[in-house]
Parts: C-alpha cells; sequence; structure tokens
C-alpha cells in the first residue's frame, strides 16, 4: 500500500491532480473516488476525463441518474461509475461492471461496490478542507492498493 495526503487549495488544483493522473491510465485500472456529498468527486471525475481525452471543453455529465457513462480514450475504454443511487452491489454487475473491468473505471460512491470492490486499486478519498478566502479547498487521500494500485499513487506522488 502507498497513501499520502495533498492539500486542495482550490478547483484548479484538484483539476490539476486529475490531470497528473489521466495519461497514467491504462485498461484495467480502478480509480475509487469517495467522499461526502460535495466533497468534489464529479468535479475530479470531469477534470480526469477531459484531461484523458485531450478535451478540455468535453461535456461530461455526471451519470448519477444513468449510474454509468463510457467515453473512448487513446488507451482504451473509460467507464464512469456514479453508484450512489444503487440499491445493492449485485445491481452493478447489471450495469457492466465486468465489461468495464476490462478497460478503465472511475467509480464514485464506491463503497456500494461490496465485495466486488477490487484488491488492485487507487482511491482518492476527498474532503472539504475549506478556510476563509478558500471556500473551495480540500484534501485528497491517495490510497494505492496492490501492485498497480501502488504504482499509480507512487507516480502521482513523484510528479510535478
Amino acid at each position: 500500500m502507498d497513501r499520502f495526503t495533498l492539500d486542495l487549495p482550490d478547483e484548479a488544483a484538484t483539476a490539476a491532480l486529475a490531470a497528473r493522473l489521466a495519461p497514467r491510465l491504462r485498461p484495467g485500472d480502478i480509480v475509487l473516488l469517495s467522499g461526502d456529498l460535495g466533497a468534489g468527486k464529479s468535479f475530479f471525475a470531469r477534470a480526469l476525463i477531459r484531461a484523458a481525452t485531450g478535451e478540455p471543453e468535453l461535456e461530461v455529465p455526471s451519470p448519477t441518474f444513468t449510474l454509468v457513462q463510457s467515453y473512448d480514450l487513446p488507451a482504451g475504454e473509460l467507464w464512469h461509475f456514479d453508484l450512489y443511487r444503487l440499491g445493492a452491489p449485485d445491481e452493478v454487475l447489471e450495469l457492466g461492471w465486468d465489461e468495464a473491468r476490462q478497460g478503465i473505471c472511475v467509480v464514485e460512491w464506491p463503497d456500494r461496490l461490496g465485495g466486488l470492490i477490487p484488491p488492485d486499486r487507487l482511491k482518492i478519498e476527498l474532503a472539504h478542507a475549506a478556510t476563509p478566502g478558500r471556500e473551495d479547498g480540500r484534501t485528497a487521500a491517495v490510497i494505492g492498493l496492490g501492485g498497480r494500485g501502488a504504482a499509480l499513487a507512487r507516480a502521482l506522488r513523484a510528479a510535478p
């Protein structure tokens, strides 16, 4: 396991973290985004997808109601899951979870996966860190588990 915490003083810093991660992703990678409502999970996912596609103005709707959106990337297909409304972990299988695992998966509300959470993953725990004058401040705990997850975390830690 590789773990570190970053201070993200504003949305630009959050987007920069996502942009550092995007070119490192490859099929089979799982990125889990956790945090309270409004902690920045969807913002991070949008920034990641825009950076990965190379389209900074790409419309990236939240899959809150559709539960999943997919995007074609040069590195392979990326699946963006928002599991907030999921009732049980087995419901994710109906969304194409097994197929999605062949590509890159970005999952908001990963606790809804239950026992389907893969052992090899990168988890980013976002939390509010607002202070006067920094209302959009956050912290990100970056946790790499398994060989690939830990490698992604180390690469993010070393990236400028």
